[in-house]
């Protein structure tokens, strides 16, 4: 642990001014990632046509190659790069991240054809080292009782950053396709400089471990995470929860496109509502729940509301059932950081970065998965030949999983 360990409350006074900054500088970073993130969101269907897609279930498709292409380099890239910021530093990584990502998003803003969006997404992908090192510094610290509520700042920041970026990429692409692509360039760049003055290294040299030759392999570090004492069966459901929850960012603006036919600005509203509720729920409601309930009763409300919410969105024609079920699809987003925080309090400081490498390697695995599997189930639902139309089924298909995968989530209160 460093000197600057927070109290409870991260931005209060209780942390020295160097602790405090550093606080504000990952939050930024995490805002920032999720604005220019969101930015994108609204703009996909028609991005999509712009380069070749036939209709708006095609257009899915070769939106879920982009969606993963970039986990899957995020899953080789991730293990690595947790690693790399155990051995040397959570500073370095960080920064250099958040320049890959502001090289990306102009690659983004100049391209004109699918694989030059592709291009952009590996590198993003390379670069999610943002989140995973992010996590990691606020681990650092953080003492082991805070970690949960603090793990859901980054939740509600991200969740912030996901109000503003639908609405102003919804708002900005009304004058050009591209801008909101420069816009996320500006954002990410600014953030490089606000990094460059502020941020100070937050894992101290005693509490480093040697890089290993098995660090490059990502499926080894997921083992070497596996085998440490009882984080097998969460490190299991945190992937095929995020497996089932990756229905949200892979489908949401083409279905909200097939359903209801609406515009990009008004796609860009609805995630933007959802940003403001899941800021809500990580950043008030998950710190006043945990401390009464309990982590694992936290965890076990949040898994039912995503069962529900699942479900509804499956079968649901009516905008108006659609922004209610918006509140009970953020409240489920409790559950990644309150088991993150459960494994974090399980393992040594020396390991911080490694496991969040593998739980973002795994929500990797998932992000590369998902997208495949949810638009094959979109196209063969909502497709011009479509037997059954039913756009829902994929919400259908997530909620079934997650449904089967509850009694297993109530093995973790033993």
């Amino acid at each position: 642990m460093t000197s600057d360990t927070p109290t409870s409350d991260p931005v209060a006074s209780g942390p020295p001014a160097s602790g405090r900054t550093a606080i504000w500088f990952i939050l930024a970073t995490i805002l920032l990632d999720a604005v220019g993130i969101g930015i994108v969101f609204p703009i996909m269907p028609d991005l999509m046509l712009r380069v070749g897609a036939a209709s708006t279930a095609d257009g899915a498709f070769w939106g879920g190659i982009l969606m993963a292409s970039y986990a899957a380099m995020q899953f080789l890239f991730a293990p690595i790069i947790g690693g790399i910021s155990d051995s040397l530093g959570r500073r370095p990584v960080l920064l250099l991240a958040l320049v890959t990502l502001t090289v990306d998003y102009v690659i983004m803003a100049l391209a004109t054809t699918f694989w030059w969006l592709l291009i952009g997404r590996v590198l993003a992908g390379i670069a999610g080292a943002t989140y995973i090192t992010a996590t990691a510094y606020l681990a650092d610290i953080s003492r082991p009782g805070e970690r949960a509520a603090n793990f859901g700042l980054i939740g509600a920041t991200f969740g912030i950053g996901f109000v503003m970026g639908p609405a102003i990429g919804g708002f900005v692409a009304s004058f050009h396709l591209t801008a909101p692509f420069w816009l996320a360039a500006a954002f990410a760049g600014l953030n490089v400089l606000f990094g460059l003055f502020v941020l100070p290294e937050s894992l101290a040299p005693q509490n480093r471990r040697a890089f290993r030759r098995r660090d490059l392999n990502p499926f080894g570090a997921i083992l070497d995470a596996f085998k440490l004492p009882g984080l097998g069966l969460p490190l299991a459901l945190i992937f095929l929860f995020e497996f089932a929850n990756m229905v949200y960012p892979t489908l949401w603006s083409f279905w909200t496109r097939e359903v209801f036919g609406w515009s990009t600005a008004l796609i860009g509203l609805t995630l933007a509502a959802y940003g403001l509720a899941v800021a809500f729920t990580q950043g008030v409601v998950m710190r006043l729940l945990i401390p009464r309930l309990g982590e694992f009763r936290t965890l076990i409300f949040s898994i039912l509301c995503a069962i529900v919410a699942f479900l509804v969105f499956g079968v649901t024609a009516s905008a108006y059932v659609l922004f209610v079920v918006l509140v009970i699809a953020a409240l489920a987003d409790m559950a990644p950081p309150t088991m993150t925080a459960m494994m974090a309090n399980m393992i040594s400081e020396d390991r911080q970065g490694l496991l969040q490498g593998v739980i973002a390697s795994l929500g990797s695995i998932a992000a590369v998965i998902a997208p495949m599997v949810m638009t094959w189930i979109f196209q063969g639902f909502a497709g011009p030949g479509a037997a059954i139309y039913l756009p829902g089924a994929p919400f259908l298909f997530s909620g079934a999983l997650v449904l089967l995968l509850l009694p297993f989530f109530l093995r973790l209160g033993r």
